[in-house]
């Protein structure tokens, strides 16, 4: 049976210093959530507060039907799993697995064959006998995943499981924990600072910054839709460009911005558009042109990204990065206009800009 968790108006304090503010989040049961977010965030505070390793100065923590607020740690059935994987370099790989159902009080024969089985489900049964010191990186965060899943939590944390480990295993391990957390159904908190590792691997993602939830949504509409400015900075869009409507005509709108600069627009692609906004763009959402419709714009550093050129722009809107292509590499120095790519833009209100 699985389980949700709710955090209700968490507030958490390191002495005078507030690290959680007024935090609040609801994860389905059988839900993968990320928290997302830069070092000092609150991110693995949250997930301390769960685990019992600290205590909230307000607010409440249920899993189910179970005040998990002032439990204590050990009595709340968690499986962990950490960035140091911390595994008892004295017990073999099998003996690490069974550790927790040997808290539990289950019988040698049972611990035995529920280790065993477990095992087997990540690959790991050949290795069973050997010392966590012989192992891989990955081997040891398999075998640490494992232990934690073995004791069948109602509820699964991971805190920042893959960092140490090289980028092709990563990929391997976020794809593993993905799958072994779906077969079992086990909701399940990851933290980590990776945007692609946190939208790759989760239902839902909450971007964090300063203690709070700055946005909580599926990965496909933070990328897409972003709330505020700041979680438009952390997904990508670099250029955030006030505009002001001085027209509307059928659906298509013009613009002016700082500098003189004039835009027109079209409400079918970007959607709903108030009087005054953010138009908020990735690189590749402006696009280098030779035209006269657009923002001016004298090109400065030209970046090689793989599929394109990245241009530093100087414009009267302030500094911009655009895209160019690469068949045709532009100098520093060149004047040219900057065209909005619609599918690569969104449009944020005044309110939603902080």
């Amino acid at each position: 049976m699985t389980t949700p968790l709710i955090l209700c108006n968490l507030t958490a304090h390191y002495g005078a210093t507030k690290v959680l503010d007024d935090l609040s989040l609801d994860v389905g049961a059988g839900e993968l959530v990320s928290l997302l977010g830069a070092s000092g965030c609150g991110k693995t505070t949250t997930l301390r507060l769960v685990a019992g390793f600290l205590q909230p100065t307000a607010g409440t923590i249920h899993l189910g039907e179970t005040d998990l607020t002032r439990l204590q740690a050990h009595k709340r059935n968690i499986g962990l799993v950490f960035q140091n994987y911390a595994l008892f370099p004295h017990l073999t790989v099998r003996d690490n697995v069974a550790f927790g159902l040997k808290q539990r009080g289950l019988a040698g024969a049972e611990r035995t064959r529920k280790a065993g089985e477990m095992l087997d489900r990540v690959g790991l049964s050949a290795l069973a006998e050997r010392l966590p010191g012989a192992l891989s990186g990955g081997q040891r965060q398999r075998v640490a995943l494992a232990r934690a899943l073995v004791i069948e939590p109602p509820l699964l944390m991971f805190d920042e499981p893959l960092s140490n480990l090289d980028a092709r295993l990563r990929v391997e391990m976020r794809v593993e924990i993905r799958e072994l957390q779906r077969a079992n159904r086990t909701t399940a908190i990851f933290v980590t600072h990776d945007q692609e590792e946190a939208f790759s691997i989760s239902d839902r993602v909450a971007i964090m910054e300063a203690g709070r939830i700055r946005q909580f949504d599926r990965p496909e509409t933070l990328y897409s839709r972003p709330a505020n400015a700041f979680v438009a900075r952390f997904v990508g869009f670099e250029n955030l460009i006030p505009l002001t409507v001085t027209a509307r005509d059928a659906g298509r709108i013009s613009a002016e911005g700082e500098g003189g600069i004039d835009m027109t627009l079209s409400e079918e692609d970007l959607g709903p558009i108030p009087d005054q906004f953010i138009l908020a763009t990735r690189p590749d959402g402006l696009r280098v042109s030779n035209g006269d419709h657009g923002i001016p714009a004298r090109l400065g550093l030209r970046t090689y990204v793989g599929r394109a050129y990245h241009y530093q722009a100087e414009t009267p809107a302030g500094h911009l990065i655009a895209s160019g292509t690469l068949g045709q590499p532009r100098d520093g120095g060149e004047t040219v206009c900057l065209v909005a790519e619609p599918e690569q833009c969104c449009i944020l209100d005044h309110e939603g800009a902080s």
